[in-house]
């Protein structure tokens, strides 16, 4: 028989725990994520791509939003080309790494015949019947609706987890909802960069702003990253995590490091026909990058997110968002709980709970 003290205990435990969880729900956070360029076209613009994560924010469709409901997981939204017409898509976070609805069902090595298919039957299943039969699934030149699922088959991700309010995604969804979804894509000024540079000032008003330098007056994701970083350091409380998601391997070569503009020109063959155009262009953007360009995004050892492991960006720190949590325990109870640590917590204290005699 269990004595009466330790029931007392863990009963105790369960409900601060629970009101933990319950602080959880009144908070949100999102996510930018940075992604690696690829193959053929990633040789030639080297910039990478840039899309958001939300966890409080899912999709009703694929271009219209609302709050999330329990047991959801949130979307990626990021501006595409060749989407029907579309400026935006919002999909869902496991979907959009890797093509499938539950995690067990993610391959640790994958081939083209694999990739295909997984892509082929989401697609099947949750966008043929917005997006049609004509947008295609794409190529190296135009993009298309693969581009959308898997893409963590294609290349590695930096997530910088950031937190956000239920005012502002709220707002957010409003916005997207509420203005007309027609594609503004154009490579050198409204790209997926510009999209997040956009998104962003939402949260965190005349922030994010092109610059001169190290981008020629353009976005790349590298440089909205580093601003975002360099924002979250002068104000902690934007809670500034990052996080890596692996490339599964199989489908490609390993995606290479993201690029800015004079970066790109710098390190490429594109230096060589500039310097024979204009050689003080090239001495500007070589000084620019020696003195600017080098700047260190990722530390040494980020944290690596599997699909088992996403729930440090689906779920919000207890110790960040509730730090009174720690103040209330019980003596000996853990004060640095995970949220995945405090759902199974949780669930473990209450069944033993209800086996007590």
């Amino acid at each position: 028989m269990v004595p009466v003290m330790r029931i007392l205990r863990r009963t105790a435990l369960a409900l601060i725990v629970l009101a933990a969880l319950s602080g959880l729900r009144g908070h949100a956070q999102a996510a930018l994520l940075m992604e690696q360029p690829y193959g053929f076209f990633g040789a030639l613009n080297p910039t990478g791509h840039n899309a958001i994560y939300f966890n409080r924010i899912c999709a009703e469709t694929p271009v219209r939003l609302r709050r999330c409901r329990p047991g959801e997981s949130g979307v990626v939204i990021a501006r595409y080309q060749g989407i029907d017409g579309y400026d935006w898509i919002a999909i869902p976070l496991l979907p959009y790494l890797y093509a499938v609805e539950n995690a067990a069902g993610v391959p640790t090595h994958v081939n083209r015949q694999m990739v295909d298919q997984l892509r082929s039957r989401y697609h099947e299943e949750h966008l043929l019947s917005l997006l049609g039969p004509e947008v295609p699934p794409g190529n190296i030149i135009r993009g298309g609706w693969t581009q959308l699922v898997g893409a963590a088959y294609e290349r590695r991700i930096f997530a910088f987890r950031f937190n956000t309010t239920p005012e502002q995604d709220d707002a957010l969804i409003a916005r997207l909802n509420d203005s007309a979804n027609r594609t503004q894509f154009d490579l050198l000024f409204s790209n997926c960069a510009d999209f997040a540079r956009v998104i962003l000032n939402a949260y965190f008003p005349h922030k994010f702003r092109r610059s001169i330098f190290p981008d020629a007056g353009m976005t790349t994701p590298k440089q909205i990253s580093y601003k975002l970083v360099r924002y979250g350091r002068k104000h902690p409380d934007l809670g500034i995590e990052v996080f890596e998601i692996p490339q599964i391997p199989g489908y490609r070569r390993q995606s290479h490091a993201n690029k800015s503009i004079d970066e790109s020109f710098v390190t490429t063959l594109y230096a060589i026909p500039i310097t024979i155009l204009n050689p003080y262009v090239t001495g500007a953007l070589l000084v620019d990058y020696l003195v600017r360009g080098q700047y260190h995004l990722i530390p040494k050892h980020p944290d690596v997110l599997g699909p088992e492991t996403l729930t440090a960006l689906t779920l919000p720190d207890v110790t960040v968002h509730n730090p009174r949590v720690a103040e209330m325990q019980v003596p000996g109870a853990p004060s640095d709980l995970s949220p995945a640590q405090v759902t199974a917590g949780v669930s473990s204290i209450l069944t033993e709970t209800k086996t007590v005699p």
